[in-house]
């Protein structure tokens, strides 16, 4: 005899098991994001100069290309006209390097924030000086130089490429609004 209770309570226990194991893959699955100072050598099979220096260009050209399933952002070199963006067939392993940026397929690109590091950021203005620096991932050392100096209360570190062949550190007598820029490391010590 067909007894629609019973039709029901198995349905309604189907759909809990089902709710529960996409709950506990969901609650399990980290979100996906491109990776700053890491790079994915091999697998290339194009690579473009980029000419605005924006890694988020290079993750937009993989979204747009069927054939693509990874790439890095190389950061313009002294003896580049540009930043360079290597879409890849593969998923390669990434790999430690302070010269790039890397992801995956609909990654997309997010870059660290911290307190005392504004990465892809710019603080124009309010310059006392600027001076050339060794080129620094992180921009401790234009940082540091900040520090150092009783007038500086911000400053902005520009890797090299973006304004010259050199990294230039701008040291700021006042803190002028963030403005996000690729190729630029801000922070404010005062």
């Amino acid at each position: 005899m067909f007894r629609p209770s019973i039709v029901r309570e198995r349905f309604w226990t189907s759909f809990s098991i089902v709710v529960i194991a996409v709950g506990l893959l969901v609650g399990q699955a980290r979100p996906l994001h491109a990776q700053a100072n890491w790079d994915r050598p091999g697998g290339d099979y194009s690579r473009s100069v980029l000419q605005s220096g924006d890694p988020a260009v290079c993750a937009l050209q993989c979204e747009r290309d069927k054939k693509c399933h990874a790439w890095s952002f190389n950061y313009p070199l002294v003896n580049e006209d540009g930043a360079v963006c290597w879409l890849k067939n593969s998923v390669p392993a990434r790999v430690q390097s302070n010269c790039c940026v890397s992801g995956v397929r609909g990654a997309g690109v997010v870059e660290p924030r911290n307190s005392a590091y504004e990465v892809e950021i710019d603080r124009q203005g309010g310059d006392l000086r600027n001076i050339e620096v060794g080129t620094d991932s992180t921009g401790e050392t234009c940082k540091a130089v900040c520090d150092a100096d009783e007038k500086c209360r911000a400053w902005t570190y520009a890797r090299p490429g973006y304004i010259g062949k050199s990294a230039r550190c701008f040291l700021k007598d006042k803190v002028t609004p963030p403005r996000r820029k690729p190729g630029f490391i801000s922070g404010v010590v005062r």
